[in-house]
């Protein structure tokens, strides 16, 4: 399974009023490991930054006077991202901001849908922790992944800070040691990530009971089974 875990950073806060993307940020994972592809570019706004969006990422105007246009690299970004699916926290802003780059260049195809899927983690986590804070400098503390790093937001430290959270998220693993070959039985590298797994008390798991037509249904196949054989877990042992 390939996936591709996103951030971008912007000049502001809608694309309705004009703002733009400054920074993407995306890492690939394929089957929940880092292969240690990634795309990263700063891009020329052609536009002031909010003072409160500086704030946030500490990118200002003038560092990105000589950096590419989004038309410039939107070929490479959208060959990266195609046929995966796109990890993203919060993902409507994302999607919303790389869907308005694209319509202001005209491109033939401006949604994000026709390249990849989308796994909104906001969502994922609202699930799983009702009612609590989920940003993601939250979960970072809630499944204690290591932000020590970043002393501002930036697209692509947030990518793999959300790669952490995700993969402790849906199933425990925080390890992220690249493995070029992506295969075997993991080795050292499948002991260490093992090491890593945390008991997670907190999670608010769902829990869904089969009905009763659904256990009825079951134990006519177990009925039918033992009409041939006297299965294992009947049997006196």
């Amino acid at each position: 399974m390939r996936q591709i875990v996103l951030d971008t950073e912007t000049t502001g806060l809608s694309p309705g009023s004009g703002h733009r993307i400054i920074e993407i940020g995306a890492i690939e994972l394929v089957n929940r490991r880092l292969t240690g592809r990634e795309f990263h570019r700063f891009l020329n706004p052609e536009r002031d930054i909010d003072q409160g969006a500086e704030a946030v990422h500490g990118i200002r105007r003038e560092d990105l006077e000589t950096a590419p246009r989004f038309g410039e690299i939107v070929d490479e970004l959208l060959a990266f991202v195609k046929d995966s699916e796109l990890v993203i926290h919060n993902a409507e802003f994302d999607i919303g901001f790389l869907e308005h780059e694209l319509r202001l260049m005209a491109h033939p195809e401006p949604r994000i849908s026709r390249y990849a899927t989308v796994l909104d983690t906001l969502t994922l986590a609202r699930k799983l922790h009702p009612g609590q804070r989920n940003s993601l400098d939250a979960l970072c503390k809630r499944y204690e992944v290591d932000a020590s790093r970043r002393d501002v937001h930036g697209a692509l430290i947030d990518a793999e800070l959300l790669a952490r959270v995700y993969l402790a998220m849906t199933g425990g693993q925080t390890a992220l040691s690249l493995d070029p070959d992506l295969g075997g039985d993991g080795g050292a590298d499948g002991d260490a990530a093992m090491r890593e797994r945390r008991a997670r008390g907190n999670l608010n798991l769902v829990v869904i009971r089969a009905t009763d037509a659904e256990r009825a249904a079951h134990e006519a196949i177990l009925e039918k089974m033992r009409e041939h054989t006297t299965p294992v877990w009947d049997r006196d042992l």
